[in-house]
């Protein structure tokens, strides 16, 4: 059965700098966990549906968001740290508006062909490597901080996406959060 998620995907300046980004350190440090993705923040686990249910997700995040978008913070997303663990980089992210706007869609897409509930993620992040060779390490801080801005201009977009067995991606419908500086 097909694999869905919700993702927040930013867009703009930082976008372009988190490509620049993934593209150097394919280059210098090979592959890690992270490029298997686009730059995102899961809002959901992954859950299994029939592709004829589509349509169904769309409406349950449309509306989601729609009553919610008269109490929109801004910043949509609020970047408060760029971090950089022993197994872990990426930037922690902060959006009780959006995190909100995820519970009514968890709490709310019924759906009969679902087996499982639908999973909110609770700690919002964007991740810039993981699984990296240890002696990538430096390397990977190093361009991190030379390369991404955090207070770099963003848009966000809300998304919902299947994933395919061959690891490719369709976006079924993308949502506009707004566009600001972090």
């Amino acid at each position: 059965m097909p694999k869905f998620i919700v993702y927040a995907c930013p867009l703009g300046e930082l976008a372009d700098q988190l490509n620049a980004y993934f593209e150097k350190t394919l280059v210098i440090c090979d592959a890690n966990a992270a490029h298997n993705f686009m730059p995102h923040c899961t809002l959901t686990g992954f859950f299994e549906e029939r592709t004829r249910s589509i349509p169904l997700y769309t409406r349950f995040l449309n509306r989601s968001l729609n009553r919610s978008l008269t109490t929109r913070l801004h910043p949509v997303i609020e970047i408060t740290d760029m971090a950089f663990g022993l197994d872990w980089h990426g930037l922690e992210l902060k959006s009780p508006w959006l995190q909100k706007v995820m519970i009514d869609f968890v709490t709310t897409a019924n759906s009969p062909t679902r087996r499982e509930p639908l999973r909110l993620k609770k700690r919002l992040h964007l991740s810039l490597a993981y699984e990296f060779q240890p002696e990538h390490r430096e390397t990977l801080v190093q361009l991190a901080q030379e390369i991404i801005n955090p207070e770099a201009a963003v848009e966000w977009e809300l998304r919902f996406y299947q994933q395919h067995a061959d690891n490719t991606w369709t976006c079924h419908q993308a949502w506009s959060l707004g566009s600001e500086s972090s």
